[in-house]
């Protein structure tokens, strides 16, 4: 079977163009998840200025907005707030393990997801990511310490994500093993795994990399103050 790896070029609009539609929102040639499960907009891969002029109606004048599209330039006037040089990484013989001790976790979960993603940074994670795909999490005397889970998901791949465990809990093998068994789930329905990590995360990176998981290619995500619509163009 050939593998069709353009869709990670652009991999949020390849999820909701595809097996995320049913989070998806459009005005005219964008698209985003809707605002409670995921923070990002989709630009088409080379967007004209009526598709800048779809973004800046779509987020509002003023609005900060996640850009993921490979190289793209905002028009002139709308400030580039900050940028994020990142690694995409996919997998290239990551072994899918079973992990006894991970609890599936869910809606009921989801204020204790929101305390550690606060305490861990591991990325944006919202009321309803949850809903995405499947998070598995370890708790100690109760409380959860570590979790990962699967986000976006382009035709044929699944995103490996939100990996984070508590700073109190770190050194145990968590975030390897519960990787390895979102991994289990996501190869078990026939995806590839993939993931990201900012590119100054090496820790990550070379935790990722000996799991088995190689380089695809550097995106950088930008976030973006949306200008005036009277300048689009």
């Amino acid at each position: 079977m050939t593998v069709d790896f353009s869709v990670l070029d652009n991999p949020v609009r390849s999820s909701l163009s595809g097996p995320h539609a049913r989070f998806a929102e459009q005005h005219g040639q964008v698209l985003r998840y809707q605002p409670d499960v995921a923070p990002f907009m989709a630009l088409p891969d080379r967007p004209d200025e009526a598709a800048w002029r779809d973004l800046a109606d779509f987020a509002g004048p003023g609005a900060e907005v996640v850009l993921t599209a490979g190289s793209v330039t905002p028009p002139e006037d709308w400030e580039v707030v900050a940028e994020f040089p990142a690694v995409q990484l996919v997998d290239d013989g990551v072994v899918g393990v079973e992990y006894p001790e991970a609890v599936r976790l869910g809606p009921a979960d989801v204020p204790e997801m929101l305390d550690l993603v606060a305490r861990t940074q591991p990325g944006p994670f919202l009321q309803r990511t949850v809903e995405l795909g499947t998070y598995l999490g370890v708790r100690r005397d109760g409380a959860l310490v570590a979790m990962a889970g699967e986000r976006l998901h382009p035709p044929g791949f699944t995103e490996v994500s939100a990996v984070c465990t508590d700073p109190g809990h770190r050194g145990q093998g968590y975030a390897a093993r519960l990787v390895q068994a979102v991994v289990a789930g996501i190869k078990d329905r026939g995806d590839i795994p993939f993931l990201h990590a900012t590119a100054t995360n090496e820790n990550a990176i070379r935790l990722y990399e000996a799991l088995g998981f190689r380089l695809h290619r550097r995106p950088v995500f930008k976030v973006t103050r949306v200008g005036s619509l009277e300048k689009v163009g």
